[in-house]
């Protein structure tokens, strides 16, 4: 099956420090680079990277960092000619700080991201019906968002959604939802649910259900993830790995999940799946360059088995 991720595409602008500094304070960072990113590309990039193929839907800015962005996505293997450039604009901009942790902070500008609309998915609606599974995140207009899954709803696609950044959400658009893939902080600001334990989770999830997701597959980091539906509530352990940099984990944990989606695997292996893609995405520096390849994935998931 075929997959298309409708989304953002950033470039990040990373900072390496060994600690956040306190509000008005200053500190010496120990390093800088940038990477392509943001949310949409990141998932793209990943399933390209795992083989899948994958149609980027979205806009760059008439700028270098967009110029830089289709240039990347052509090198990885990702379709690109529903990304368009907007004039008058700049591509969107993440300003990230990673602490000697590996836990990270990120301050993003839209920039052409917030010019992705109706107008858009219209114009590339034959080439986007010809994909099977969608990825979704919330770095574009939530208006084009909610139209866009509606369409793919009615023509009977698979929908996987990340709601993140977290924010509130209209009732109606979690009926279009095959998988949402929320962390536990987007599942508390999604429920109003404070998350402390697993029967918290598995309220807030089935809180999901009702409204009519079908499959909650919430993230939890080193834990791995849980898988709840209306009959059930697993937990699909995670890996351990030394992390570096967890910028994109949660992009590529989704990525893993269309790519195993796609080739028809069942849904604890296709968890399993994405929990290996995500832990090692977090091995290296930057959103997309440790991202890992098939085989990678292959390898890392048959040794752990050992």
């Amino acid at each position: 099956m075929k997959t298309c991720v409708i989304g953002s595409l950033n470039m990040d602008l990373v900072a390496t420090v060994d600690r956040f500094p306190k509000p008005g304070e200053t500190i010496i960072g120990n390093d800088f680079a940038t990477y392509p990113g943001g949310k949409g590309g990141n998932q793209a990039v990943a399933l390209g990277r795992l083989g899948a193929d994958v149609l980027m839907v979205g806009k760059v800015g008439n700028d270098l960092f967009g110029e830089q962005y289709l240039n990347n996505l052509k090198m990885n293997g990702v379709s690109s000619d529903t990304v368009k450039v907007h004039e008058g604009i700049s591509t969107g901009i993440a300003v990230i700080e990673v602490d000697s942790t590996s836990e990270n902070r990120i301050v993003v500008i839209p920039g052409a991201n917030g010019k992705v609309d109706r107008t858009l998915i219209d114009e590339n609606w034959d080439l986007m019906e010809a994909r099977d599974i969608f990825l979704f995140q919330l770095e574009i207009p939530l208006d084009t968002i909610l139209y866009t899954m509606e369409r793919l709803n009615k023509a009977g696609k698979t929908i996987i959604f990340d709601p993140a950044p977290a924010m509130a959400l209209p009732d109606e658009m979690y009926k279009y939802v095959d998988y949402i893939t929320p962390n536990e902080t987007e599942i508390e600001m999604l429920t109003q649910i404070k998350i402390e334990n697993d029967e918290d989770l598995k309220k807030a999830g089935r809180w999901l259900i009702s409204k009519g997701v079908k499959n909650v597959v919430a993230k939890a980091g080193k834990k791995g993830a849980y898988l709840i539906t209306r009959d059930n509530f697993v937990h699909i352990p995670g890996f351990k790995v030394n992390a570096v940099d967890t910028t994109a984990a949660g992009d590529s944990f989704n990525a893993g999940l269309a790519f195993a989606l796609s080739h028809g695997n069942d849904i604890l292996e296709c968890i399993r799946f994405a929990n290996a893609v995500g832990a090692i995405s977090t091995t290296g520096k930057g959103a997309q360059s440790a991202m890992p390849s098939i085989g990678e994935v292959e390898e890392f998931i048959n040794k752990e088995a050992k």
